[in-house]
């Protein structure tokens, strides 16, 4: 992926970039891969707004994507690479030996033409699927399924990768792409590689409009709001927030505050926490 570079002809394009999506080899979706998916908007089941600052944005069409890789000892070869609006990273059309299509997350480096398999025997290569017993030490993996059978639930945005550090019994060590250190069972599914389009995080927004088609609205700070919308509001002039640390709107330390639970069935598995 490479990164195209804006001159400051107007406002909005000074200091803005945008991918050149030089790896795009198609721009319709698959139609019997895509479906309609509403946009709520931030709102849960009664209307009430639960998920701030949401909206608007590009009608966009959701692509069915293949997480869970189980369609086992078929050789598939990657037919197009494509752009999705729900996640950073691209996307590959599969075209399997038994005519079905599929999509998958594009590692990095998979190009037209390559073959790709998911099995306990598949090979260690790039865009294969295997068990996580069956893949060596010190592998990049993505896509990684917390629990057999389940799908890839983790390591799916754009540039990341996870370490396979160690092998015990049943278990297997892994570094996130977060620092965190956790084990996962051995025979949970991974596909070998790193995710493509590494160099999305390097991608600048140059406006707010661009916000805007993303489905994004604007944010407010909460210390120029009235005392009633935010803990933080009210005074005269300047304000500082008048607490001894900054919190939610709901009164909740924010800024550093660790929300996991503290009694979580899973942290048994994690061996370091993430910085």
């Amino acid at each position: 992926m490479a990164i195209r570079l804006y001159k400051s002809y107007t406002p909005g394009t000074r200091n803005r970039t945008v991918s050149t999506f030089n790896e795009i080899t198609k721009d319709q979706p698959e139609k019997k891969l895509i479906k309609h998916k509403h946009s709520f908007q931030g709102r849960n089941n009664r209307g009430v707004i639960t998920s701030r600052h949401r909206g608007g944005g590009h009608k966009q069409r959701y692509r069915v994507i293949d997480f869970k890789r189980n369609k086992r000892d078929i050789i598939g070869t990657v037919y197009s690479i494509e752009y999705d609006p729900y996640r950073n990273a691209r996307i590959a059309l599969i075209n399997y030996q038994d005519g079905e299509k599929r999509y998958i997350l594009q590692p990095r480096s998979l190009n037209i033409g390559t073959q790709i398999m998911s099995g306990d025997d598949s090979p260690i290569e790039v865009g294969n699927a295997l068990p996580l017993e069956k893949i060596p030490l010190g592998t990049a993996v993505h896509n990684i399924e917390l629990k057999p059978k389940k799908g890839g639930q983790i390591v799916r945005a754009a540039g990341t990768y996870a370490q396979i550090v160690a092998k015990e019994s049943n278990l297997i060590t892994l570094k996130l792409p977060s620092s965190e250190v956790r084990t996962i069972s051995n025979k949970c599914y991974a596909t070998i590689g790193q995710v493509g389009n590494i160099d999305h995080n390097n991608i600048k927004i140059g406006k707010a409009g661009r916000k805007r088609w993303l489905g994004k609205r604007p944010k407010v700070r909460g210390v120029v709001m009235n005392p009633i919308d935010h803990p933080h509001g009210g005074g005269e002039g300047k304000s500082p927030i008048g607490k001894p640390r900054p919190v939610t709107p709901w009164g909740k330390p924010a800024l550093g505050q660790k929300t996991r639970k503290k009694k979580k069935y899973s942290s048994i598995y994690i061996l370091r926490r993430r910085k």
